[in-house]
């Protein structure tokens, strides 16, 4: 595949800036700032599919993506991701259910680890997988935006007393 320039814009979202990557080859990356970047004023068109279905994804309105993608990773991190895609909105899968559906219970931390690399937030929906015991594990964006995240697809969202 012919290697062309990534253009990169910066979009507001309720959990703060993210930065979205990619080229007419897809969407290589979409990740979340703790700092706040300019944003952009003009979307480039490869990215443009990809900020209007993030922010219908942020509106409700929205709970599949339907974009062409094309993150670097290894072929082990590539399966990894194709997997997360599977769980549904609303729905989570502990690491453990995570490595016995692809076919290897003993590949739990090499499937911890993959999930941690993904460059796609939220697209490929890595906050979905949670500890055996329920627990929220970790999140490359914090724990504060993976249980909002899981909050946001809750169909039964709980109201914070603060």
């Amino acid at each position: 595949m012919e290697q062309l320039p990534l253009q990169i814009c910066y979009i507001d979202t309720p959990l703060g800036h993210a930065k979205i990557s990619g080229n007419e080859n897809g969407l290589t990356s979409v990740s979340i700032l703790d700092t706040q970047e300019q944003l952009s004023d003009t979307i480039p068109d490869p990215l443009l599919d990809g900020v209007i279905q993030l922010k219908a994804y942020f509106n409700e309105t929205r709970k599949t993506f339907d974009l062409k993608l094309n993150p670097e990773g290894t072929a082990f991190q590539k399966k990894v991701w194709r997997a997360l895609e599977t769980i549904p909105f609303g729905k989570t899968m502990s690491y453990l259910q995570l490595s016995k559906q692809l076919g290897d219970i003993k590949a739990i931390r090499a499937v911890a680890s993959a999930n941690s690399k993904n460059p796609l937030w939220i697209i490929i929906p890595c906050h979905r997988v949670i500890g055996s015991d329920g627990s929220l594990t970790g999140y490359a964006g914090g724990l504060h935006r993976k249980q909002w995240l899981l909050n946001h697809e809750s169909e039964h969202k709980q109201q914070s007393l603060f």
